[in-house]
C-alpha cells in the first residue's frame, strides 16, 4: 500500500490527540514521527502512544535514526506494532537496513530517508537493499548536512539521483521532502509540480492545508488526460498526433498519465 501514497502526513507521536485528526484530512496515509517531531523527553511517551487503530490508511512510524540511543526501543516499539512500513531517518548504510528488517522479522517494509551526503553516495545500494519499497528526501537535512540552500536548481541533481536509483532498483518511485512555509499554497502546488516533473510520485507533508495543493500538483491535468487519450487513439506503429510523432514509448506515457489520473479519482 505505501509504494502508491502520494501525500504522507506528519503527526507527532508524542500528540495523540491528532491521530485522528490527521486521519481525517485527505492525507493518504499517515506518518507517526517519534524523530524531529518529538523532543528527547517525551520520546518514551511518544512510542507507547503508537497505534494503527484510529485510521484505516496507511500508518507509517518514522524511528530515531540507527546508532541514536532512542534507535533500539523504536524497533521494539515497531515490532510489536507492525505498521504498514517503518521509516529510517538519515539513511546512509545498506546494512543498517538489514539489520533494521531482521530486528522487524523481515516483514515491514522500509522507507530509507536519504538527508546527508554519504546517504545520496549510497542511494543506489539503499534502493536495493531488501526491504526497501521506497526511497524519501529529506532535503532540509540534507542542506544542513552539506551547508548548501534550500533551492530547487541546487537539489536538482540530488531529485534526479533519487529517481533514478529508484528506477534501477525497481522500486516505487521516491518521495519529495516537505515544503516547510506552511502559508503559502502556490509555492507547495510549484514545489510538488517540480517533484512530480522529475519523476518523483508523492511529497511529505507537515500540515493538512498542504494535501490539496500536492494532489493537484499529482494529479494530470485534463489537457494531460485529453492528449494520453488522442494519443491511445492513434493506433498501433508510427502516427502523429497534434503534429507531433507518435510511436510506442509516447504510448506508454499516455497509458501512465490515464493510470494516474485513475489513481488520483479513487
Amino acid at each position: 500500500m505505501v509504494t502508491a501514497v502520494r501525500t504522507p502526513l506528519f503527526v507527532p507521536a508524542n500528540r495523540p490527540d491528532r491521530f485522528a485528526k490527521a486521519a481525517a484530512t485527505e492525507a493518504d496515509a499517515i506518518i507517526l514521527d517519534l524523530e524531529d517531531a518529538v523532543p528527547a523527553s517525551e520520546k518514551d511517551i511518544a512510542r507507547g502512544n503508537l497505534t494503527t487503530g484510529f485510521t484505516d490508511k496507511p500508518v507509517i512510524v518514522r524511528i530515531n535514526a540507527a546508532g541514536s540511543s532512542w534507535h533500539p526501543e523504536d524497533v521494539v516499539a515497531v515490532r510489536q506494532l507492525m505498521p504498514s512500513a517503518v521509516m529510517l531517518p538519515k539513511a546512509e548504510d545498506a546494512g543498517e537496513i538489514s539489520t533494521l528488517l531482521a530486528s522487524l522479522g523481515g516483514t515491514v517494509p522500509v522507507i530509507a530517508l536519504i538527508e546527508s551526503a554519504r546517504g545520496l553516495a549510497n542511494a543506489r545500494s539503499l534502493a536495493s537493499a531488501d526491504g526497501v519499497v521506497r526511497l524519501a528526501f529529506g532535503s532540509i537535512d540534507y542542506c544542513a548536512d552539506l551547508g548548501c540552500a534550500h533551492l530547487k536548481d541546487v537539489l536538482l541533481p540530488v531529485r534526479c539521483e533519487l529517481v533514478l536509483a529508484s528506477r534501477l532498483a525497481g522500486i516505487a518511485a521516491s518521495i519529495d521532502g516537505v515544503t516547510a512555509q506552511l502559508d503559502n499554497p502556490v509555492q507547495t502546488f510549484e514545489d510538488a509540480s517540480h517533484a512530480r516533473d522529475l519523476g518523483m510520485t508523492g511529497k511529505l507533508c507537515i500540515h493538512p492545508k498542504q494535501i490539496a495543493e500536492i494532489k493537484r500538483a499529482f494529479a494530470p491535468c485534463q489537457d494531460e488526460i485529453a492528449w494520453a487519450r488522442r494519443v491511445l487513439a492513434s493506433g498501433d506503429g508510427a502516427a502523429t498526433v497534434d503534429g507531433a510523432m507518435v510511436d510506442e514509448p509516447v504510448r506508454i506515457r499516455a497509458r501512465t498519465i490515464l493510470a494516474s489520473a485513475e489513481e488520483s479519482d479513487a
